[in-house]
């Protein structure tokens, strides 16, 4: 049976939901927006699959303020972010992403979104991964986080031109079928550039980009098992990115660069 990858994640903007697909060969057959029915319609869809969902999907429950669990971390994470999930922590800590609260109530609207997307997908059949034969899957996979992976430090900032190009680069290479983003330099010619011409046609947009990230580690997960890893806590969140040694090494220093990891 062939397995359909889905990337999903809410987002700050009206249709609240972008997903995207990709096919075994890691083609991009769907790319869209829309509200948590559309989403959920379109996953139901498939009689397998596996849904990388690129924002939060399960609540904190308070690893970090527990003196326990912040032991674990030399130095101990400030008390000012013991509301954070410890897989948040490990990015935060990183200079990947911003810290934001994930909670049924207090949070951000569109976390409050992605977590229902989680309750809702298990509601309607598909098992948290890993779950050995079970056909329809889904799996928290922050963007942020799979992009670090990739290049082995933070990204640009989201939403950003040179934040898009580097990050449709990095899919590109791990040869997700996208326009090589290379070619957008070739087009800018000192005409286009001074009448603010720029083809921004061939680059995605960033959320389209983040959910093609999740639909990849998705793929990922069924295609090279070796090559995805988990950081947080199993007793509150896991969030799965491509093996990478950015996660398991101590915060780079500034500058500092790594490889793209083997196997993806």
């Amino acid at each position: 049976m062939s397995t359909a990858f889905l990337g999903i994640l809410s987002i700050h903007a009206r249709p609240p939901f972008t997903y995207a697909a990709l096919d075994d060969d890691r083609r991009v057959v769907a790319l869209g927006q829309g509200c948590l029915a559309d989403v959920l319609a379109f996953a139901a869809g498939f009689d397998s699959a596996r849904v990388g969902i690129g924002t939060p999907a399960r609540p904190a429950n308070g690893c970090l303020a527990d003196p326990d669990g912040r032991a674990r971390f030399e130095p101990q994470p400030p008390s000012r972010l013991a509301y954070l999930r410890v897989a948040d922590y490990e990015m935060t800590r990183r200079g990947v992403g911003a810290p934001v609260r994930v909670a049924a109530e207090g949070s951000p609207r569109w976390v409050q979104r992605s977590l229902a997307l989680a309750e809702q997908l298990a509601a309607a059949g598909f098992a948290a991964h890993p779950a050995e034969d079970a056909p329809r899957q889904w799996l928290e996979t922050p963007a942020e986080g799979v992009f670090a992976a990739l290049l082995g430090m933070p990204s640009f900032a989201c939403g950003t031109l040179e934040s898009r190009l580097q990050r449709q680069l990095a899919l590109h290479r791990c040869r997700v079928v996208l326009p090589d983003p290379m070619d957008f330099f070739e087009e800018v010619t000192p005409h286009r550039l001074l009448n603010g011409i720029l083809p921004t046609r061939m680059i995605h947009s960033a959320a389209e980009l983040n959910a093609l990230a999740a639909a990849y580690t998705a793929w990922l997960t069924v295609h090279n098992p070796a090559g995805v890893m988990a950081i947080g806590d199993p007793a509150e969140a896991l969030c799965w990115l491509p093996a990478s040694d950015f996660f398991h090494n101590p915060p780079p220093s500034p500058g500092r660069r790594m490889d793209l990891p083997a196997g993806v």
